[in-house]
């Protein structure tokens, strides 16, 4: 009784924090060189932020210039023609603020967090690398090496990342979600100025990035400042869309990976529809129910109950194409992997043939329901969900109808979803073991 009346004050808690964000309270407007700008005015702290996403991940790359989104990440911190090499963090704390970035398959996004009396400064230096990116052959040369040792050093330390590399290489066979955000290492060797410039010019255009700015700010000053700054930076013909489409997998893939690891590594990946799809509400709640808490199906029969494997998860990234539903698991002392993977697929298929029960989904669609709210108590959290659903669901309005989606979910939508997808001949393994073992 206590944990239903602490869910049911939690929701409370939730439904008044999301009263205070409307759809109505979001601003947008278009710049006359296609820059989408989205402005939510919280005057609750003396501070605003700024999140740039723009529409470039490794979806956007080709064989031979794979990873250079995840390097424009770094190079876009390297100078441009106002403020050279290390200035723009440092002009940036100067004035009491801090940024970071990240890149994923499908966008990269740069967060910029400052107190807004220090406004036209963020505008200043985003305007100037977006608009002067400089090429300076010795700090491309430089960040080049980063990279390089940043990719060598994540496959050597992470038994995930260096799996997931090798099973989605096999899972896809046309559509680029196929290679790392990292790119592979022949091509970070190989980039050339020219391939650098082209792929900015084209990927960092106004028209291909959208704005959002949350926070102690006024819709009419960041308007003002967007004008000024941002909009005298010309557009650039609008990027080829990615129009390779996955074909249909044809019957199961497997393969080995080998490591000095101490237990097989198992990694089982099935694909499944892009965010915008209809079914997409009801994966992300089986995902939950599968791998989040404790309590979930693959934690509490694979690690506690059977003490088959020491870690099991699953996960579902957001995706603008058909990508995958991974499981992840890594057996424990003295398991086979073969028992460890028969075990995975048996939690599967109960789903697939009993479904779940009400209160375990409807403990999910709390979580969610939660998780969702709490995203919007802060101005971080408020921005970057406004841009997620902008650029995943195709229009930020999408997020207010969003906790609606999910409960609309049934247990017979898990059940369907789980026998429709999660079919041997729609799936790849993995396996990572030491040579020996093997």
């Amino acid at each position: 009784m206590k944990k239903l009346w602490l869910i049911i004050g939690l929701l409370i808690a939730a439904f008044t924090i999301s009263a205070q964000t409307t759809v109505e309270d979001v601003q947008t407007f278009t710049l006359k060189n296609g820059m989408k700008v989205m402005v939510l005015e919280d005057h609750s702290i003396p501070n605003a932020n700024m999140f740039f996403f723009w529409r470039v991940g490794s979806r956007n790359e080709v064989p031979g210039i794979t990873g250079l989104s995840h390097f424009f990440e770094h190079m876009m911190f390297l100078g441009a023609e106002k403020y050279g090499p290390k200035e723009f963090d440092r002009v940036m704390e100067a004035a009491g603020g801090a940024n970071n970035a990240y890149t994923t398959e499908n966008m990269t996004v740069y967060t910029d967090f400052y107190p807004s009396s220090s406004l036209e400064v963020i505008f200043e230096l985003e305007a100037d690398r977006i608009g002067h990116l400089a090429f300076d052959s010795v700090m491309v040369e430089s960040e080049r090496g980063v990279v390089l040792a940043e990719r060598i050093t994540r496959m050597e330390n992470s038994n995930y990342t260096l799996l997931s590399e090798q099973v989605k290489g096999v899972a896809f066979l046309a559509h680029p979600y196929r290679w790392s955000v990292l790119g592979y290492e022949s091509d970070i060797r190989n980039w050339k100025r020219s391939d650098l410039q082209k792929y900015f010019a084209t990927y960092y255009a106004p028209n291909n990035g959208v704005l959002v700015i949350s926070g102690d700010v006024e819709v009419k000053e960041v308007k003002r400042l967007c004008k000024k700054y941002f909009e005298p930076i010309p557009p650039h013909d609008p990027p080829r869309p990615v129009h390779t489409t996955e074909p249909e997998q044809l019957g199961e893939k497997r393969l080995y990976v080998h490591k000095d690891v101490s237990s097989p590594n198992i990694m089982i990946v099935y694909h499944v529809p892009e965010t915008r799809h209809e079914d997409y509400y009801a994966l992300d709640l089986l995902n939950g129910i599968l791998s989040e808490g404790r309590s979930s199906r693959l934690y509490s029969s694979l690690v506690d109950e059977k003490q088959l494997a020491v870690q099991a998860t699953s996960r579902m990234p957001r995706a603008f194409d058909p990508n995958l539903f991974y499981f992840y698991a890594v057996c424990a002392d003295g398991v086979d992997e073969i028992d460890l993977e028969t075990a995975i697929y048996e939690e599967i298929e109960k789903i697939a043939q009993n479904g779940v029960a009400e209160n375990e989904l409807q403990k999910i669609k709390n979580r969610r329901l939660v998780g969702f709210y709490r995203s919007m108590e802060t101005i971080y959290g408020k921005s970057n969900t406004i841009g997620t659903y902008e650029l995943f669901f195709g229009d930020y309005k999408k997020l207010f109808t969003a906790p609606d989606e999910y409960n609309k979910v049934t247990t017979e939508d898990i059940k369907r979803v789980a026998g429709k997808y999660f079919k041997k001949k729609n799936r790849t393994v993995g396996i990572l073991k030491s040579e020996e073992e093997a």
